[in-house]
């Protein structure tokens, strides 16, 4: 045996059926395309969310929320993140250059201290906003809280 010899196995080869030559081809006439409609039409391509002329759904259900131009999205960290951060890097004093520092925030969002979790330790902390629950726990122990 050698290579002037190899042949794939039987019946695993195929011709492709040419489609669209003649009548006597058994593929001719409408080339396996059915009668009529767009999918029989030459350059057919579905549109995303056409549903064969119905109404789509994107257009049959009401349009609703508003979101104002000038909102302001902020970065949320809360205290339990604050605590370990200070625990860690032994820090009396947290701004957002720590933060992103740490990798909490990316510092191109405005940072929002929330009081999920406590904080036991006295620390300076500036942020852009506070929640006031957040505000109040950090003020409890003994820190000030500082609106950039």
């Amino acid at each position: 045996m050698d290579l002037s010899n190899l042949q794939p196995a039987v019946g695993s080869v195929q011709k492709k059926t040419r489609i669209g030559r003649g009548a006597g081809s058994g593929k001719g006439g409408t080339s396996t395309r059915g009668h009529k409609g767009a999918k029989s039409r030459s350059g057919y391509s579905r549109k995303i969310g056409f549903e064969g002329g119905q109404m789509p759904l994107q257009r049959r259900l009401p349009k609703f929320g508003f979101k104002p131009l000038n909102r302001v999205e902020y970065k949320a960290v809360n205290l339990v993140d604050l605590e370990v951060l200070a625990t860690a890097g032994n820090l009396d004093k947290i701004a957002i250059a720590d933060l992103v520092a740490a990798g909490i925030v990316n510092g191109k969002q405005p940072v929002k201290i929330l009081a999920k979790g406590t904080i036991t330790r006295k620390l300076e902390v500036e942020a852009n906003a506070f929640s006031a629950a957040a505000e109040q726990a950090i003020v409890a122990a003994g820190g000030t809280a500082t609106k950039i």
